[in-house]
């Protein structure tokens, strides 16, 4: 039983803080948790195979599937690239012209006259009501020769002429799905270094959340899975009218199916994207992902939100303890551990992915990403239409 000393130490604790610390202290332990268990532990991970090493790697042919909606010019880029893979077993790419109206058709017209392996599907119309990718991704699908499917953006670039060999042997693990990082290329900018730290965290959640056995999202820039996959999901069928949701509903509807998923994170095994030029484009793409978010299995919402909230929620207490003179001491406090764990953590993941970011700017980013994303969930719960291109 509780000894009345025992009862008046521990009220005397309480009172050494504020409720409004505690709270803080209660958020930053949830991060740390997060940090340390998740990312952390991810990020200090053995390396992965190399993709020169003799390990057995289960090879098989592959279908590359690039939906293009006018994107002639990154074609242009992109396919030479494509072309030049290391993957002798073969390959199958297909390019599927999605209701272009530049030069997209004569373009991989052309180059299948000189490559037979490259392979071009048309879609002239969307049915009414679908989602113009997920429609012509379905169709690339249905025409793909190979059980196993790869895919990429026309907008983003494999890192390496290893990607698909490296993507290829996480089959081999085994595992019905294959999920990959996909950076962004530096540039100069304050906005530049804000999407690639975005982009680094959400890879911290993902990719780490699935090496622990919870996969619940891939990006479709690099992503790989089974046709057996697609058809236990019934393609797209749960959220076809939606417009985002091609690749991590896909994975959210797969792992419920039971697919096993697997993580190559290689730097190697990565595709690099041109970043949004604006602030606005990248506000509309980031509420293109958020919607996607509301159809999360409730296990998947519970153990992104609990990261995401407690973050939110120490900011918010931050500010309002700036306010009481009394608080500033354990709030400097409090303050110091949590920018050491991000900065270390952080740090040590943008090593492990080849995606690093100045170390100093770590604590600033991750403030202005944090109310920034406020911002975006109110925004899209007052203003709920999307548009897509």
């Amino acid at each position: 039983m509780p000894t009345f000393a025992g009862f008046t130490l521990s009220c005397a604790v309480l009172n050494l803080f504020s409720p409004l610390v505690w709270l803080l202290i209660a958020c930053v332990l949830v991060q740390l948790y997060y940090l340390g268990y998740y990312v952390w532990a991810f990020a200090r991970r053995p390396a992965e195979l190399a993709a020169d090493e003799s390990a057995p790697a289960a090879e098989e042919p592959i279908s590359v599937l690039v939906c293009a909606h006018n994107e002639l010019e990154n074609l242009r880029r992109l396919l030479p690239l494509l072309l030049q893979q290391d993957y002798p077993v073969g390959f199958e790419l297909i390019i599927v012209d999605d209701r272009s109206a530049d030069d997209t058709f004569l373009y991989v017209q052309q180059l299948t006259q000189y490559y037979p392996h490259v392979r071009l599907v048309t879609v002239n119309r969307t049915p009414e009501g679908l989602s113009p990718k997920k429609y012509a991704l379905t169709l690339g699908i249905k025409s793909a020769r190979n059980s196993r499917l790869l895919f990429t953006d026309a907008d983003c670039i494999p890192a390496t002429n290893q990607w698909i060999r490296l993507m290829q042997r996480g089959f081999a693990t085994p595992a019905d799905l294959v999920v990959g990082y996909s950076a962004y290329a530096p540039e100069t900018g304050f906005l530049n270094k804000l999407i690639r730290f975005e982009t680094l965290l959400s890879g911290a959640q993902y990719l780490s959340f699935a090496w622990r056995g919870h996969p619940y999202m891939g990006v479709g820039r690099n992503l790989a899975y089974t046709r057996a996959v697609f058809q236990s999901t019934k393609g797209f069928a749960s959220h076809i009218r939606s417009l985002g949701g091609d690749d991590d509903l896909l994975v959210q509807d797969a792992v419920q199916q039971g697919a096993r998923v697997v993580v190559v994170a290689e730097p190697a095994a990565h595709t690099l994207s041109e970043p949004a030029g604006s602030w606005r484009a990248w506000w509309r793409q980031k509420r293109r992902h958020l919607a996607a978010g509301r159809r999360y299995r409730l296990a998947d919402r519970v153990r992104i939100g609990n990261f995401i909230v407690s973050n939110v929620l120490f900011y918010g207490i931050s500010v309002a303890l700036l306010f009481s003179r009394p608080d500033w001491v354990p709030l400097a406090a409090v303050w110091l551990v949590r920018t050491a764990a991000i900065c270390a953590t952080y740090g040590q993941l943008g090593r492990r992915l080849d995606d690093q970011l100045p170390v100093g700017m770590l604590p600033i980013l991750d403030a202005v990403y944090f109310f920034y994303y406020l911002a975006l969930g109110i925004s899209l719960f007052l203003y709920r239409s999307l548009r897509w291109k």
